[in-house]
């Protein structure tokens, strides 16, 4: 594996790693040879983006390959204040490449070029650099757990480094039924819930996430589940609902979504995640860190593109502006 030179300063807020793909976002279908717009994407790295632009030092310690798209998706992560230090380049093997299609209306198809990629290489060798510089706390989602017995096991290792060590674990349990069955998905993930600090899942992830455990459809019934499994605490996504928390204290939250005009609905999970973690790393209380969360999504679902709308920290307020509003 071929290092990324950059010079790193200063601890870490967020240690994160997964695969970023280049991405090709079409207005129309693509069997009518819809014109496309180059970008990135990848859950983790979009989580990177949001925490950087609210100000936190967010670090991203994926692989790719030796190639065009790779250098686009690292060029890109260092222009918008992401770490790269401990990111790598697999000559060996190509980036991966997503292809998304806005299908009728907001219904949006997704494509994807995975196998075989760079980020399918990750192993735990590539992450003990970036685990020994150490951060504040470690981001994980089941995506990259999904790429293949390399990335699973890194993350396994590095969810148990993190939690021995007294760092916050999240985990976003963010199911891709293209890439796995739930079933598989749940009994992988279960190894990790007595390390995770936070569970962030979206209500229709909650079986995916308990599958393991019990059979508990019920929303309630499955944050049970994982509070006894060891998770500290729960965030539930409710999409257009709001979302909801709980801990093993017994503390609960519930708060709306912000009502915004949707124009693309991609990203948004990564986003409220992105916004979750800022506030925890600023030491919100529960109901306010939802609050950043659910204005970090409400950003993305009213802009185009997985994370070129989200906010920077002196933006934070915009949405409160009334529709129309000019700032001058």
């Amino acid at each position: 594996m071929s290092a990324v030179p950059q010079t790193a300063s200063g601890p870490v807020d967020v240690l994160t790693f997964g695969e970023t793909m280049l991405a090709a976002q079409l207005p129309g279908p693509l069997s009518v040879g819809a014109p496309a717009r180059t970008t990135i994407a990848g859950a983790e790295s979009n989580v990177a983006i949001g925490l950087a632009r609210l100000g936190h030092r967010a670090a991203w310690a994926g692989l790719v390959g030796d190639d065009e798209p790779g250098r686009l998706i690292l060029r890109t992560l260092r222009g918008e204040g992401v770490d790269t230090t401990h990111a790598g380049i697999r000559p060996e093997a190509h980036t991966g490449g997503m292809l998304r299609e806005r299908r009728v209306a907001d219904l949006v198809r997704v494509h994807y070029w995975r196998r075989h990629s760079a980020a399918s290489l990750l192993t735990s060798a590539d992450l003990a650099p970036a685990l020994a510089a150490g951060a504040r706390a470690l981001h994980l989602t089941g995506i990259t757990c999904a790429l293949g017995p390399g990335p699973l096991e890194a993350v396994r290792e590095a969810a148990a480094h993190a939690h021995a060590h007294g760092r916050t674990v999240v985990l976003d349990v963010n199911h891709r039924g293209h890439l796995w069955p739930a079933a598989e998905a749940g009994r992988a993930l279960l190894p990790l819930l007595p390390h995770v600090t936070v569970l962030i899942a979206s209500d229709d992830e909650l079986p995916v996430a308990t599958h393991a455990l019990a059979d508990r459809p019920e929303e309630e019934e499955a944050v049970d589940a994982l509070l006894e499994a060891g998770v500290r605490e729960v965030v539930v996504k409710r999409g257009g609902e709001g979302a909801a928390f709980r801990d093993r204290d017994g503390s609960r939250y519930a708060l709306p979504a912000l009502r915004v005009p949707v124009r693309d609905t991609v990203g948004a999970g990564d986003a409220f995640c992105a916004g979750y973690l800022s506030g925890l790393l600023d030491g919100l209380p529960p109901d306010e860190r939802l609050a950043r969360a659910n204005t970090l999504g409400a950003f993305a679902v009213a802009s185009d593109g997985d994370w070129e709308g989200l906010p920077r920290r002196d933006e934070l307020s915009l949405l409160a502006a009334a529709p129309g509003t000019a700032i001058r």
